[in-house]
């Protein structure tokens, strides 16, 4: 299998025009110091949703980070949002804050468990601290610095938060610029925060809309997402070991959701509508996300006589697109009727899907018009027999 970044369809959001509306939203100033922002990460009144992003720097970078700290000099600020009272989304600046959160606790992530412990910092807004010793997973956290000029040895390499000596209090009293922000208006909806996300990261590595959707949407549905995620039979049909590190996977499968549930009252933009779509879901019950995740594991099971890739277009990718179509089809009387026993999936009936001239040209261009994706809803319904 492979593990590779380019499986997935162009992503047909990116570019997309859609209205954005005026908002009422103030943004104070605060300086705190970074052992209370440690406190805050600590407490869980300063969240920092483990699928927001991948932790991504290495050693080298997280150390200049810290002894420009050491320095007295200043480091760029952080934004957040005011979810609510004593609660606050990280907007900008979650490198920086891990880093120091890292520092603090001696520990540094090792590169090839930070998608799983992205998913165990959403579990428990935090690292348990039998995962932090756990040296499967960590190593520890000494500053690894360049020497200034030859010969001259760099005062803090080597160290670590435990062996500063006489740095140690500094560093806890250095203060960050935190911007705090809050939407006051419109009260039925918190589209702003999308808005400030994509803006003020538009800038160095830029969030895809997924990643900032799973910040500000982050639910016990977004949990069940991410387990279905890591499901063996969903990774076989993407072709992929791992979960994306950009969560386009977990993009496909909420689209796929979205689709089954309220794909006939789809009104663009996709942007919109997935954005609509999962902060509905925030208040979804326990058992009706128990009941889609069964769904979805029925789904699957009737997936695995398939032929390697059956989901896979003429461009050797992952056709979004027509998985989405297929899926929302053969569950619809499933869903509608709340039971499991009833799918219709029909794998024969995927090559007559893929070269029906309908379904092909509403999904080649303007692919997110209401007149195309119900086309290709009802053409998947037709010819799957749902």
């Amino acid at each position: 299998m492979t593990q590779k970044n380019d499986w997935y369809d162009e992503d047909t959001e990116l570019n997309e025009e859609y209205s954005i509306k005026e908002y009422d939203v103030t943004a104070s100033p605060n300086d705190f110091n970074l052992k209370t922002l440690f406190d805050f990460v600590e407490s869980g009144a300063l969240v920092i949703p483990g699928f927001q992003r991948n932790y991504v720097w290495d050693q080298a970078r997280a150390s200049k980070l810290i002894e420009s700290i050491l320095l007295g000099l200043p480091i760029p600020q952080i934004f957040l949002y005011e979810e609510s009272r004593n609660k606050f989304l990280v907007i900008d600046g979650q490198q920086r804050l891990m880093t120091i959160y890292y520092f603090i606790k001696q520990r540094f992530p090792r590169k090839e468990k930070r998608v799983e412990l992205r998913r165990i910092f959403g579990e428990h807004g935090k690292i348990p601290d039998e995962i932090l010793e756990d040296d499967a997973y960590f190593k520890k956290f000494n500053l690894s610095l360049p020497d200034p000029i030859p010969k001259q040895k760099n005062r803090y390499n080597g160290l670590n938060y435990a062996t500063l000596g006489e740095h140690k209090l500094s560093f806890d009293m250095r203060t960050v610029r935190n911007v705090i922000v809050k939407q006051n208006l419109p009260e039925e909806e918190n589209s702003s925060v999308f808005e400030i996300f994509n803006r003020l990261n538009s800038g160095g590595i830029n969030l895809t809309p997924q990643e900032i959707r799973a910040s500000l949407y982050h639910s016990k549905f977004y949990n069940m997402l991410f387990r279905v995620n890591n499901d063996p039979q969903w990774r076989k049909l993407l072709d992929a070991e791992e979960a994306d590190l950009h969560m386009r996977d977990v993009e496909i499968l909420l689209r796929s959701f979205a689709m089954l549930i309220d794909g006939d009252q789809y009104k663009p933009s996709m942007v919109k509508f997935l954005n609509s779509f999962s902060n509905k879901n925030k208040a979804l019950k326990e058992n009706h996300i128990e009941y889609l995740e069964n769904l979805f594991k029925n789904f699957l099971e009737n997936t695995q006589d398939l032929p390697e890739k059956a989901f896979f277009g003429s461009r050797g990718r992952f056709a979004t697109l027509f998985f989405e179509a297929v899926f929302a089809a053969s569950c619809g009387n499933s869903f509608k009727n709340k039971t499991l026993d009833s799918l219709k999936f029909k794998p024969e009936s995927i090559h007559l899907l893929f070269e029906d001239d309908e379904f092909v040209n509403a999904s080649q261009t303007d692919t997110a018009s209401t007149s195309n994706v119900k086309t290709r809803l009802k053409r998947a319904r037709t010819i799957l027999g749902a």
